[in-house]
Formats: C-alpha cells, sequence, structure tokens
C-alpha cells in the first residue's frame, strides 16, 4: 500500500474515532498530495519518494510555526502546531541519529573522494538525494561541512 492510500484509509479511521486533530492533519495531507499528482507537467500519479519529500516539508513547517508561536507566548497555537507535526512524522522514515547520519555521511565523502570544505557540494548532491525524509537537510549541512573541515 503507497503512502497516499495508507493517508485515504486512516482518515476513514480517524473519523469513526472522532479524533479531530489527526483527521485535520490528515485531510491537509491528502490535499498536498492531491494537489502534486495534479500539478502541471505530472503524470497523474505521486511516488513514495516525492510523497516522503512533501511530508518532511510539512512537518518542517508545522516546526518552524510552533517555534514562533512559542517565541510569541501562544501555547495553545504552539500546541496544536507540535500534534499535527507529530501525526505527519508518522508516516516519515525513521530519522536518523547523529551517530548514524556521521557513519553515513563518512561514506559518502570517501565515495565522492572529497578531500577539503570547497567540494561540498559534490557531498551535499550525493547526501541530500540518499536522506530524503531521513534528515533534515540543515543538520546534513552541517554535519558535511563539520566533517570535511576536519579532513
Amino acid at each position: 500500500m503507497d503512502l497516499f492510500d495508507r493517508i485515504s484509509a486512516d482518515i476513514k479511521s480517524a473519523m469513526l474515532a472522532k479524533e479531530k486533530v489527526r483527521l485535520e492533519t490528515l485531510r491537509g495531507i491528502k490535499k498536498e498530495f492531491l494537489e502534486a499528482k495534479t500539478a502541471k507537467g505530472g503524470d497523474g500519479t505521486l511516488s513514495d519518494e516525492n510523497a516522503i519529500k512533501i511530508l518532511a516539508k510539512m512537518s518542517k513547517q508545522r516546526r518552524e510555526t510552533a517555534q514562533i508561536y512559542d517565541e510569541q507566548n501562544r501555547p495553545e497555537l504552539r500546541d496544536n502546531e507540535l500534534a499535527e507535526a507529530a501525526v505527519i512524522e508518522e508516516y516519515l522514515p525513521k530519522q536518523l541519529s547523529e551517530e548514524e547520519l556521521t557513519s553515513e555521511i563518512s561514506k559518502i565523502i570517501a565515495q565522492v573522494g572529497a578531500t577539503s570544505p570547497k567540494e561540498m557540494g559534490k557531498v551535499m548532491g550525493v547526501a541530500s538525494k540518499a536522506f530524503a525524509g531521513r534528515a533534515d537537510g540543515r543538520v546534513v549541512s552541517a554535519k558535511v561541512k563539520e566533517l570535511l573541515s576536519n579532513l
């Protein structure tokens, strides 16, 4: 079952269970998926890889919004955003730990043959594809920079 079908089935479950936040979040996800499917230049399908990119973007947006609400001392709005982010993250692949990320990036650096921070672009090109949905881009970038500067 692909992500689109899984979301659709979970919408029905959330409706029956009367889980308001979960239902609203899943409907939002389905809306984004449908927009991606019918986007200009698309072929009417949505691969799980693209669905994961959409979910990662949605999760990141929720977390950033929650942080803004926290800074503005609006805990009720922050909590809602964090609850939505938690629902979205249920559908994302397991996030890499710091040790796993360091290990994987070291392998990519060796594979690409990078020897200095000047070659960060080469490493990031491979790393961003390899870690799509499994690690935040800023975290990956910082770790690549750190590892390359230690060479």
